[in-house]
C-alpha cells in the first residue's frame, strides 16, 4: 500500500506571457509519503502546487490522483479530491477571526456554531500542539499565529493529500518540531504530503524522496538515503555552492542606537514589549531569537517611528526619535532602513513594478512636480543582475514574483539607500540558498562600512554564525544578551522559552 501512487503529475506545462514557469515537469508522490520539493526561487514550484490545489491551469500535461485523472479548475476541485495546501503568503480574511477563517467556504456553515466549534478547534490544537486563540481575529495576530490558522484550517478539513509551501518560515525548533509530529502521524495514517522549503536540514530530517526544480524543469527525484545537502545543492543551482557564513569582526565599538526602558502596547492593551534596554554599535550585527509574537514586530516598528510607544527611549547617535514617524525621521537627514516581515503589506505595493517601489524611497526629496525615473530605473536593472531577480521586467508587477523574488526587491532597495542604521525582519525568509547566502554577504558588506544592523532571524544556526551578539526575547522582556561565539542553539531555545540567562548558561558551564 505504500508504493500506491497517490499524485502523478505528467508534463505539466504553464506560461505567464513570456516566461514558462513550468515546462514539462512530471513528479510522482506515494500514499504515506513525505516529499520534498527543491528549487531555487522562480523554479517553478509554488506555480506546480498552485496548479495541483486548482488556482492555476495547466497549459498542458496531465494530473492524477490516486490512479484518475482529473482537472481541477478551481481550488474547491482540487479540495473535494482530498488536497489541501498551506500557502507562503496567508489565504486568510483580516477581519474575520481563527475559526470563521477555518470553516469558510465549507457547505452547511453559514453561521457559527460558537462554542462548539470553538471546542472543536481547540481540542485539535492541544492535540497537534498548534495553540491559537479560536475568536482571536486575524489582523491582532502575529505571523507565527497566522501561519498556524492555515495549518488548523487543512487539518480541520481533513486532507489527505497536504502541500505546505515554506511552512517552517515562521517557525522557532521547537515549533517545527511540532510540525513534523504532525507531517509523520499524517504519514502513518497514510496520508501524501508534499513540502517545499529551502532548508535543507528539514528536508534531510522529514522527507523521503526529494525533487529538484531549476528553472521550470525537472532536474531529478532521489531518496533521501541516497543523497546530502551538498549534492542537493548543485542540484538546485547547478554548480557548487559555499555553505558556510563569514562573521566580519567588529571593529567600531561606538554606540549608533541606545534603546532604555522601551514599553510598548498593543490594540488589545497588553505590553507587546516590556521596559527593555539594549544597545547597538556601528559595524555590529545584533541578532534578535524569539518565539513568534514576542515583540520583535512591535521592536522594529518602535524604532522606525510606525508603532506608538508608551514610555522609554530610543536614541539614535544620542538623540531620542520617540514620537517621530518615519517622515520626521528622514527630514532630521537619519538614514535608516527597515525592511519589515510583511513584506507586500508594509514593504511594498504589490500593484506596482520595481521602478516604482524603488521611487517609493526617495520621491520626497525630489524637486518640481514630475518625478524623474531614470535613477530608479537604473537602480532596479542593477539589482536584477546584482541579486538575480526573476522577473519579465521592471515594470512587472511585484505581486507576480515568488515570494523569495519579492524579499530581494525590498532588500535590495533598502540596502542600496545607504543607511547608517539597518532593521532587517527576517530578511531570508522564502530565500532559496544561494540568494540567502548572497544577503549574508551584502550584510556583511553593509557591516564593514560601519552600519548597525538589527537582524530578526528564525534560524539560530544562522544567528550564530552571522551575528556578533544575540538577544533573546519572551514575551515582550530580555531574557538574555549573550555574546555569539559562545552560546548553542539548546541555549537560545531555552531563554526564548523564558529561562533566564544566568540560568541557561550556567547549565553545563
Amino acid at each position: 500500500m505504500r508504493n500506491e501512487v497517490y499524485i502523478k503529475i505528467e508534463n505539466l506545462t504553464k506560461t505567464f506571457g513570456p516566461v514558462i514557469a513550468n515546462n514539462n515537469v512530471c513528479l510522482e508522490v506515494n500514499r504515506g509519503e513525505i516529499h520534498a520539493l527543491l528549487g531555487e526561487n522562480g523554479s517553478g514550484k509554488s506555480t506546480l502546487m498552485n496548479m495541483l490545489s486548482g488556482i492555476y491551469t495547466p497549459d498542458s500535461g496531465q494530473i492524477y490522483i490516486k490512479g484518475r485523472q482529473v482537472t481541477f479548475r478551481t481550488p474547491k476541485d482540487s479540495m473535494a479530491m482530498g488536497i489541501g495546501m498551506i500557502h507562503q503568503h496567508f489565504k486568510l480574511v483580516e477581519v474575520m477571526s481563527a475559526k470563521e477563517n477555518i470553516i469558510a467556504g465549507q457547505k452547511g456553515r453559514l453561521f457559527v456554531g460558537s462554542a462548539k466549534l470553538s471546542g472543536k478547534i481547540r481540542k485539535i490544537s492541544d492535540k497537534y500542539g498548534l495553540a491559537v486563540d479560536p475568536d482571536k481575529k486575524i489582523y491582532n495576530m502575529s505571523v507565527g499565529e497566522k501561519q498556524t490558522v492555515e495549518i488548523l484550517k487543512v487539518i480541520y478539513r481533513g486532507a489527505e493529500i497536504l502541500i505546505l509551501d515554506e511552512p517552517t518560515a515562521v517557525l522557532t525548533p521547537q515549533e517545527t518540531e511540532g510540525l513534523f509530529k504532525i507531517l509523520r502521524k499524517m504519514k502513518e495514517s497514510g496520508s501524501a504530503v508534499i513540502i517545499i522549503t529551502h532548508k535543507l536540514n528539514e528536508v534531510m530530517e522529514i522527507a523521503d524522496k526529494i525533487t529538484v526544480l531549476r528553472k521550470g524543469e525537472t532536474v531529478g527525484t532521489v531518496n533521501k538515503e541516497d543523497t546530502n545537502s551538498a549534492e542537493l545543492t548543485n542540484l538546485m543551482v547547478g554548480r557548487a555552492v559555499d555553505l558556510s557564513i563569514s562573521r566580519v569582526e567588529c571593529k567600531d565599538k561606538k554606540t549608533i542606537l541606545n534603546i532604555e526602558g522601551l514599553t510598548v502596547v498593543d490594540d488589545e492593551k497588553v505590553k507587546a514589549l516590556d521596559n527593555i534596554s539594549f544597545k547597538l554599535s556601528a559595524g555590529e550585527i545584533l541578532g534578535v531569537a524569539g518565539v513568534a509574537g514576542s515583540g520583535q514586530k512591535e521592536l522594529c516598528e518602535a524604532i522606525a517611528g510606525l508603532f506608538p510607544v508608551a514610555s522609554g527611549k530610543i536614541e539614535y547617535k544620542g538623540e531620542n526619535i520617540v514620537g517621530k514617524n518615519p517622515r520626521d525621521i528622514i527630514k532630521k537627514g537619519i538614514s535608516m532602513s527597515f525592511i519589515p516581515e510583511d513584506r507586500l503589506g508594509m514593504g511594498l505595493v504589490a500593484s506596482m513594478g520595481m521602478v516604482d517601489n524603488m521611487i517609493l524611497k526617495e520621491y520626497q526629496n525630489q524637486k518640481g512636480f514630475m518625478i524623474d525615473k531614470k535613477i530608479a530605473r537604473s537602480l532596479s536593472q542593477n539589482l536584477i543582475k546584482k541579486l538575480e531577480i526573476n522577473t519579465p521586467g521592471i515594470y512587472h508587477p511585484v505581486r507576480q514574483l515568488s515570494g523569495g523574488n519579492i524579499q530581494k526587491v525590498l532588500l535590495g532597495r533598502e540596502i542600496e539607500s545607504n543607511p547608517h542604521l539597518l532593521i532587517t525582519a527576517y530578511p531570508v525568509r522564502g530565500l532559496d540558498i544561494n540568494a540567502s547566502y548572497t544577503i549574508y554577504d551584502l550584510l556583511n558588506e553593509q557591516k564593514e562600512k560601519g552600519v548597525g544592523i538589527l537582524y530578526i532571524g528564525e534560524d539560530l544556526d544562522v544567528l550564530i554564525e552571522l551575528c556578533d551578539r544575540i538577544m533573546v526575547i519572551c514575551n515582550g522582556k530580555i531574557t538574555g544578551m549573550v555574546d555569539a561565539h559562545k552560546v548553542n542553539k539548546e541555549q537560545l531555545g531555552m531563554m526564548m522559552a523564558g529561562e533566564t540567562m544566568e540560568t541557561v548558561m550556567g547549565v553545563g558551564a
